[in-house]
């Protein structure tokens, strides 16, 4: 089941029409900086304010929007079983990409998972490589001796996981923790310490732990929506809580059971967050985390060109594409910059904007991430602008009242069906020829359906001719249909 290069697409793209546009997109510069520092491109005078309703406010001055880190994991999705090969390649095209973390399997989960942790840290990647722990001691000095950056120290923090799971309170947790995090920083490398469950633990609870193991020094601490049940307003509340009262970076992990995932991880860096947990295509525990390009897609909507210098947006389609074939599946049609409708457009209102200026319906400019832009013909809303669009790209000269009623002749067929490129094409060269001859005007319908019947018979004719050929020859038609 290997997907497609441009992601799970019934239609070939070569059935469609790419545009080449070159709008111009106003470039956005960093707004705001680490743990609320405002970049002095941020100020705006409170005149300003006062006419525009969607200036920045002083809350927003806590954002990292234009100022984030992004972690990948992904090896806890059902289809998910890598060995030591994929996960090398896997590692390496992040690095390529740009992420800044890669967190690997804990090495306490089997002696594959601590070589292939081992193996990871030798390849000298610019990203920090990370390891995922339980709050153990046991766990922790196998994670430290293979040579990871920072270990990232998890425990359930609600009422559900202290009872149901690992049965301990909140006095033993907050022991522990401490216990854990010291000695890991005494390893000289990163640590973050997160709650698991966050949002459906006593804020009292997740504060006062916090506040303790960031006094000790950790690195970051964590939020996770473990259940996917967490929505933005609450999301912005915890965070902004919690900012408030700890000093050290924020770490957030969203699951994505209600599809709020990539809504959560956005509002998260509004409120104070500096890392957010991510995973190609979304891959992970049921339905997954935050997928690395949505959140791409939403970041750079936001900042495009404070994403294009933070990552290598071609390599995103080439990552995901290495693991849907690895875990076999397919790339979503709806997928955010990869899905093959992501920059195909079919409506003749679309067309026309699309090919007189492509920021009218996109927010995303395709050619920042290495693809192309298609317009849609041969079907029923197929407008005039986009057969003028094709006419030229195929080097013909058509008038524009040819091109209309060329759109309106091939009407019939497309209400029936869906016409291919090659059916498209054929129609204009064949209208074309036509009109250059003289044998067609414009209007005449029946004299264009007798020289389209008239082409079609020509054609099989030659198809027939080159069978015969290959035959006497001894070739297979298998073998000149490849030719």
């Amino acid at each position: 089941m290997c997907p497609h290069q441009n992601g799970d697409s019934p239609v070939d793209p070569s059935q469609m029409v790419p545009v080449n546009g070159s709008p111009n997109g106003a470039s956005s510069t960093p707004t705001n900086g680490v743990n609320g520092q405002a970049s002095s491109n941020g100020a705006q005078s409170t005149q300003n304010q006062r006419r525009n309703p969607y200036a920045p406010r002083a809350s927003d001055f806590l954002s990292n929007v234009s100022n984030f880190k992004i972690i990948e994991k992904g090896e806890q999705f059902a289809n998910a079983f890598f060995d030591t090969k994929t996960k090398i390649a896997i590692a390496k095209a992040l690095d390529a990409f740009g992420v800044e973390y890669i967190e690997l399997t804990s090495p306490a989960a089997s002696e594959q998972s601590r070589r292939d942790c081992e193996a990871i840290c030798k390849l000298g990647l610019k990203a920090k490589i990370l390891t995922h722990i339980r709050c153990h001691m046991d766990d922790a000095r196998i994670a430290v001796e293979t040579g990871v950056d920072g270990v990232d120290v998890v425990i359930g923090t609600s009422s559900f996981l202290r009872e149901f799971s690992h049965g301990k309170d909140m006095t033993y947790i907050t022991k522990t923790a401490i216990e854990v995090i010291q000695y890991v920083k005494s390893k000289g490398i990163e640590v973050r310490f997160s709650s698991e469950d966050s949002f459906r633990s006593d804020l009292v609870d997740l504060l006062s732990i916090y506040q303790t193991v960031d006094k000790i020094g950790v690195n970051r601490v964590g939020i996770a929506d473990t259940v996917g049940c967490a929505n933005p307003r609450q999301v912005y509340d915890l965070v902004r809580t919690l900012r408030s009262v700890v000093h050290c970076d924020i770490e957030i992990h969203l699951h994505n059971d209600t599809g709020m995932a990539i809504a959560n991880a956005y509002t998260a860096l509004e409120a104070g967050a500096t890392h957010i947990d991510t995973s190609i295509l979304g891959i992970g525990e049921r339905v997954g985390i935050t997928p690395l390009g949505g959140l791409v897609a939403c970041l750079y909507a936001a900042n495009p060109e404070y994403v294009k210098s933070k990552y290598n947006l071609p390599m995103l389609r080439e990552i995901e594409n290495l693991v849907a074939e690895a875990v076999e599946v397919n790339i979503p049609f709806m997928n955010p910059i990869t899905g093959y409708c992501a920059f195909t457009h079919k409506a003749g209102i679309h067309a026309k904007a699309i090919l007189n200026n492509p920021s009218t319906y996109e927010i995303l400019k395709p050619e920042d991430f290495g693809l192309t832009r298609y317009v849609s013909i041969g079907h029923r809303l197929t407008g005039w602008n986009a057969v003028k669009s094709r006419v030229e790209q195929l080097g013909l000269t058509l008038t524009d009242d040819e091109d209309d009623r060329t759109g309106q002749d091939q009407g019939t067929p497309r209400t029936v069906r869906t016409q291919s490129m090659d059916d498209v094409d054929s129609l204009l060269r064949v209208y074309h020829s036509g009109i250059q001859s003289g044998e067609l005007a414009v209007g005449q319908k029946e004299a264009l359906d007798r020289l389209l019947r008239k082409h079609r018979l020509e054609s099989e004719g030659k198809s027939c001719d080159s069978r015969e050929t290959s035959a006497s020859r001894g070739e297979s038609p298998e073998r000149v249909t490849a030719a």
